[in-house]
């Protein structure tokens, strides 16, 4: 059986958010992926559809594969680098902000 992969890196929502989303879709077809994707009212939706619809083209052109037969064997969500910020605090003092990114 051919297995197709798709990445998004960098995206800059945590990784604990993303993966909230991730674990609703996995071990499901792709039709059902979609419709859940698509009426889910959280921030890591659209770019995981869209990650979702990079995969199934990839797998129609370059595997001659029909969406029919296509499901989420495995969706993983790893931690990216973060972006360190900085906020002003009283007296001159700062504290560091971490921004995260999803992989």
């Amino acid at each position: 059986m051919v297995s197709v992969t798709a990445k998004l890196r960098y995206l800059r929502i945590t990784p604990r958010k993303v993966r909230q989303v991730s674990d609703l879709i996995r071990g499901k077809t792709v039709e059902e992926a979609q419709t859940i994707l698509r009426y889910t009212v959280k921030k890591a939706a659209q770019p995981l559809l869209k990650l979702l619809k990079s995969a199934v083209a990839s797998a129609k052109n370059n595997f001659q594969l029909e969406e029919l037969n296509l499901y989420i064997s495995k969706i993983l969500v790893d931690e990216g680098p973060k972006l360190k910020r900085w906020r002003a605090r009283a007296r001159g003092r700062a504290d560091e902000i971490q921004k995260k990114t999803s992989h």
